[in-house]
């Protein structure tokens, strides 16, 4: 199981550095104790896991879904929708990535399966609880469960290669997930052979007979590298107004770092990088796609996925050359009415971040030529947000 010692050291050296951090003690202890400890019992697992399940050896990933795009753009509500055809594609809930070895998902059904049959469910109405308490709070900006699809970058925490760190962290300017072809191509490749076999446990567990449907943000710098990892690889790309998702996106990791206790200041130079994160958002997903004609893709607008759902995921779903069973054609018409009636008080403005409106039309002219979005404007959004799903 691969482990990258670069970002590990990078991670350790920077919160080393923090020494005026009330976090600081307890983040080194788990970065010196928790996490080889945690990385020696996955990989454990991972090597059980080619003995136990002899059908990992010959599993193979084909034709995998990629939705990419910037944050906020719709990512969650398309992945969401299409994952709720269940014959067709295989996908990480949340609780699933903090455990990638197929044996460990395997040993936590069969508890969940005692957990049923012997005490009435009682440990699941115990999770569900906590479940509410932690996330329930911030589902206003995205709606988080332990049950719910979610990134499946998440799934290479174990590795030390998960957004998590920043998340918790303001440290984009020391730890760069996103721009994946710059790395040497030998640690590239091990990046995506690390994610494959991840994925690989995943489809045994479902039957090892659907597609892998990810989402991630992130992964719009990583299509390059997935396409040399997965040929056959087939993309959905979401398309929204930058001046709605990216003060949208800032917002929600500045509310983050800013319950966890950090300044402004603190967390000034990693909403910088974050902004020149958002504008390769839009334009490196384009570049590669455009280098490589024959992928199968669909470019979708936020505005039509929301508006009509089910015609955009048909749309989606012809584009990649997906079969729409009867049964899930008909959830979509039933879902169509709740997308279009949900709403989400998370207000933003451009007035909270150092960005300009006349910056994001000159780094997105092209964008926003083609998509005729209006200009930025200076008072606070207050269009609903769309990304939301049933538990």
């Amino acid at each position: 199981m691969y482990f990258d010692l670069s970002y590990y050291w990078r991670i350790l050296r920077h919160v080393w550095s923090l020494r005026q951090w009330p976090g600081r003690r307890k983040t080194l202890a788990r970065l010196l104790i928790g996490v080889p400890l945690e990385y020696l019992f996955h990989a454990t697992c991972f090597l059980l896991d080619y003995l136990l399940f002899p059908r990992l050896w010959t599993q193979r990933v084909e034709q995998p879904v990629f939705i990419v795009g910037h944050a906020r753009s719709g990512t969650t509500l398309a992945h969401r929708l299409m994952s709720a055809d269940k014959g067709t594609f295989s996908y990480f809930l949340y609780w699933e990535m903090f455990f990638p070895s197929l044996l460990q998902k395997r040993v936590i059904r069969g508890l969940g399966y005692l957990d049923r049959r012997l005490f009435g469910s009682y440990c699941h109405r115990r999770l569900v609880a906590w479940d509410d308490k932690t996330f329930g709070p911030f589902r206003h900006m995205h709606d988080m469960s332990l049950w719910n699809a979610e990134e499946d970058q998440f799934v290479m925490r174990a590795a030390c290669l998960s957004q998590q760190w920043t998340v918790d962290i303001p440290m984009m300017d020391r730890i760069d997930l996103f721009h994946i072809d710059q790395l040497s191509s030998r640690r590239r490749r091990r990046w995506l052979h690390h994610y494959r076999e991840c994925v690989k446990r995943q489809l045994v567990l479902c039957g090892g007979n659907r597609i892998h449907l990810s989402k991630n943000p992130v992964m719009s710098g990583w299509v390059d590298a997935l396409l040399e990892a997965f040929p056959d690889a087939r993309f959905v790309v979401m398309m929204r107004n930058p001046g709605e998702c990216i003060p949208s996106v800032l917002k929600l990791v500045q509310v983050g770092w800013k319950g966890r206790g950090w300044r402004h200041e603190d967390c000034a130079e990693s909403l910088r990088v974050l902004t020149e994160i958002s504008f390769d958002s839009y334009h490196l997903p384009r570049l590669a796609l455009a280098a490589r004609p024959m992928t199968p893709s669909l470019v979708v607008d936020y505005r039509e996925l929301t508006t009509e759902p089910r015609l955009t995921v048909q749309a989606i779903y012809q584009s990649l050359g997906l079969a729409m069973s009867s049964e899930y054609d008909a959830f979509l018409l039933q879902q169509e009415a709740r997308e279009k009636r949900h709403k989400v008080d998370f207000r933003y403005s451009l007035d909270e971040f150092e960005i300009t409106g006349d910056r994001l039309q000159t780094e997105l002219a092209d964008f926003y030529m083609e998509y005729s979005w209006p200009p930025p404007g200076k008072p606070a959004k207050e269009e609903p947000e769309h990304e939301r799903a049933e538990r």
